[in-house]
């Protein structure tokens, strides 16, 4: 693949927006305790225990957070990758997000700083026109996808409300996550479901997620520690490639640690938001996620 591909990649990756992949052996327990936990591991029925995930994170306050997001496409595998915090009980979240280099190691794009709010993601050095001091302001609920995938990361929290759609699920075992114990769940969640249960602040982005990608059903695996909190939870989706028309998998991974961390997200003021058309380059690079509708979104 030459270099312009591999960059039309990485912007169609963004556009339509990971750590180790821990098996499912269970490791890092005793004998006497996998026997105690049995089939369904603490706290029961293993898709009772994933409903209330998220719950669980707005009792813990907030955390550190790293994302990945892996797809592929026109034969290439793209990864990006985000660093930050989140607030779970205000549902605010920053994120330093960064696309891969090129294939010569060349770094193709500044980080791009991403803000995370309840019903909108503001960006930061998207490109494509925007000038570097203005924000791009995105409605969620506006997105096909809801925002699971479209800046390049999964909001934490509405990857865990999610989870309140699980259809299925198994206990998997005991492992670890960056050392700390863990328990594995495999299973199945519906979208249209997880809309219907979600908050109030995710609701409409979950519902526009079911009718958008090109299933409503995510499988996940997600590792809880002894709190019940999601130390790891992956998910994959799969939507449709509104050029070529085809189904794409998006596999996006979320990683929480250092819970209790304080986190202080400062919204853009309505000054500093971009209101005008993102453009579309010459070369091929796609629009910036739901540019459409950041016109006279600045309120």
């Amino acid at each position: 693949m030459d270099r312009r591909q591999y960059r039309r990649a990485g912007r169609t990756a963004l556009a339509v927006g990971v750590v180790l992949g821990l098996g499912a052996a269970a490791t890092g327990c005793t004998g006497d305790r996998a026997a105690a936990e049995g089939a369904h591991g603490v706290g029961g029925d293993p898709a009772t225990v994933l409903r209330r995930a998220a719950d669980t994170l707005r009792e813990a306050g907030s955390s550190k957070t790293t994302t990945s997001m892996e797809m592929a496409t026109g034969g290439t595998r793209v990864t990006i990758r985000g660093r930050g915090g989140y607030d779970f009980r205000h549902r605010l979240g920053e994120l330093t997000v960064v696309l891969p280099d090129d294939p010569a190691g060349t770094p193709e794009h500044r980080p791009i700083t991403e803000l995370l709010a309840p019903g909108a993601l503001y960006m930061k050095n998207r490109g494509a026109g925007v000038p570097a001091d203005k924000w791009v302001r995105v409605e969620t609920a506006a997105l096909s996808d809801g925002n699971l995938v479209t800046g390049g990361a999964t909001d934490p929290y509405a990857a865990a409300e999610v989870l309140r759609g699980t259809r299925t699920a198994t206990y998997v075992g005991r492992t670890e996550v960056g050392g700390t114990p863990v328990r594995h769940y495999r299973g199945t969640a519906d979208l249209a479901g997880a809309s219907a249960n979600a908050s109030a602040d995710n609701r409409a982005a979950l519902a526009a997620a079911a009718k958008g990608f090109a299933t409503a059903e995510v499988p996940f695996d997600v590792y809880l520690d002894d709190q019940g909190r999601i130390r790891k939870l992956r998910q994959r989706f799969s939507f449709v490639n509104g050029r070529e028309k085809t189904p794409v998998a998006v596999a996006s991974t979320t990683l929480l640690f250092e819970f209790g961390t304080p986190v202080d997200v400062r919204l853009p003021s309505p000054g500093d938001i971009y209101a005008g058309r993102i453009a579309e380059s010459a070369a091929g690079e796609a629009p910036a996620p739901g540019a459409r509708s950041s016109q006279g979104t600045s309120q």
